[in-house]
């Protein structure tokens, strides 16, 4: 996943050059990320691949082993980086990721704040989203955890779009430095609503607000503190098919499948 300077263009319409990430494809069901490494091969059950035999190849190549298997090369998008990445935390996957993006938003040229970063599946989309001129600041409480993420934003090259830093953001809310500037908040946290008075604070007027949570009793005690802070909202939950007088003071309630999504538009 490359950002091209200065502009900071994602792209993929170029050869594969020597330490360059890729996604090797073994079949649906078998994919891993390899650095391409000039001198290194690739093992596996479809034979040998060496890898100066990528480079210079477009990215979706076929290549052939000498015992006749083969592998694709495809480029490292956010969509396939979740597949493959290393699973730290639990992920968003992507039905989930676009309709987070899509109700935030979030355009080229957005700054994102986020809490907490966790293995960097939902990070990586929306650093493409950003791109070329926006910027992504990430919070983990978990100095490891972030140096991973850190190290994963290099690899795939989005270390100019993704800023990572270690801040307990429940217990501290988020820095100063960002009040009224972000476009979009995403908390996907064990109590979000610590963070709703904070996280007014560094939206824009007419920023929004995202809070993913698994359970319902923390849908409601979030949606008790955003009636101090914002208007608008929607509350989308899944697998609990409970009546709307629950959230009769929130109007556009809709019902979906599987998880909890809460999102504000700030007052």
């Amino acid at each position: 996943m490359l950002a091209l300077h200065p502009a900071k263009k994602l792209s993929f319409n170029r050869p594969i050059n020597n330490g360059d990430l890729v996604i090797v494809y073994e079949r649906h069901d078998i994919m891993k990320a390899v650095t391409v490494s000039e001198g290194s091969v690739l093992q596996n059950r479809f034979g040998v691949f060496k890898h100066s035999e990528w480079i210079g190849k477009p990215f979706g190549s076929k290549v052939v082993s000498s015992k006749g298997g083969f592998v694709y090369l495809l480029a490292p998008t956010p969509e396939l980086w979740t597949l493959v990445l290393n699973h730290r935390t639990q992920i968003l996957y992507i039905a989930d990721i676009s309709f987070v993006i899509m109700y935030l938003e979030i355009v080229p040229g957005c700054v994102v704040l986020e809490s907490g970063t966790g293995s960097g599946s939902l990070t990586t989309s929306l650093a493409r989203a950003v791109a070329p001129s926006g910027h992504v600041y990430t919070f983990d409480f978990h100095e490891q955890r972030a140096a991973s993420a850190r190290a994963d934003f290099e690899r795939t090259g989005l270390s100019s779009l993704v800023t990572v830093q270690v801040r307990d953001i429940q217990g501290e809310g988020f820095p100063d430095t960002f009040t009224g500037m972000a476009d979009s908040v995403f908390l996907d946290l064990p109590q979000p609503w610590l963070v709703i008075p904070s996280a007014a604070k560094v939206l824009r007027h007419d920023g929004t607000l995202c809070s993913f949570s698994p359970c319902i009793e923390q849908v409601q005690r979030t949606c008790e503190t955003l009636r101090t802070c914002f208007t608008g909202s929607s509350v989308f939950y899944f697998f609990f098919f409970l009546p709307p007088s629950i959230f009769s003071d929130f109007p556009n309630v809709c019902y979906f499948f599987l998880f909890n999504v809460i999102y504000m538009q700030l007052a």
